[in-house]
């Protein structure tokens, strides 16, 4: 069962929302296809499809990592059309965070290092930073892998530091894309059931996709997207 909804203030809303790809013979390609939704602060939005749904597309805009062919997108009210490439590097650095499927981890820093590494356009001093990042560590089950390299850390463990990299700052909203893809079960799930705590704790908008229908006992809600299009449970095949 899912968790109750926390509807508070509507976060972000896209409205017939469009992105094209062309491929070399001129043709279209229609990534996403008049998406409408809303995202509420403090919810847990699920988004299911079969790979080539748009999912990722979809979060790409959503997380102001690309802006759509056409329609829009309104992050706390604004029109992210109305914002220059700076204004959405600073809202993507102050605001939102990322989970990527590859976990996009520096081979060279520790896990520590890593996860400090999103705070370093952060006025912050030292001891916080450093205690911020064990707080985050040892809520995760990771704390004594503090030191480790990625390459001493199990699929599992990476997939915790990167989660641990996208909320060290505080962001109001966390995008994560297939965060548990290829994951063995029991893994998957606890990363999973981590989420939902942290969601229920700090209250941080969560926004996961997924190619499975396992979220469905984690997300207060689910969309479904099949060829680029939102469609109900039934016509998306799950």
């Amino acid at each position: 069962m899912g968790v109750m909804m926390k509807q508070n203030y509507q976060l972000l809303e896209s409205r017939q929302l469009m992105k094209y790809f062309f491929r070399r013979d001129g043709s279209i390609i229609k990534a996403l296809d008049e998406i409408d939704l809303s995202v509420y602060s403090g919810e847990f939005l699920g988004i299911v499809g079969r790979s080539g749904s748009g999912k990722t597309t979809l979060l790409n805009i959503l997380g102001a990592l690309d802006r759509p062919t056409s329609g829009d997108v309104f992050f706390e009210g604004r029109n992210l059309r109305d914002y220059s490439n700076n204004e959405l590097a600073l809202l993507r650095r102050n605001k939102i965070g990322f989970v990527f499927q590859t976990f996009n981890l520096f081979p060279t820093l520790t896990a520590h290092e890593n996860i400090e590494l999103a705070l370093v356009h952060h006025e912050i001093l030292e001891a916080e930073r450093d205690s911020k990042v064990e707080d985050l560590m040892g809520f995760l089950g990771i704390v004594d892998k503090v030191n480790d390299f990625p390459s001493q850390l199990s699929v599992g463990q990476q997939q915790k530091v990167a989660i641990a990299r996208a909320l060290v700052k505080d962001p109001i909203i966390v995008v994560a894309d297939e965060p548990t893809a290829e994951m063995d079960p029991i893994i998957a799930r606890e990363i999973m059931e981590n989420l939902v705590e942290l969601n229920r704790k700090s209250k941080v908008t969560l926004i996961v996709a997924s190619h499975g229908t396992g979220l469905h006992d984690f997300c207060d809600r689910l969309l479904f997207l099949k060829n680029g299009k939102l469609v109900s449970r039934k016509e998306s095949e799950y």
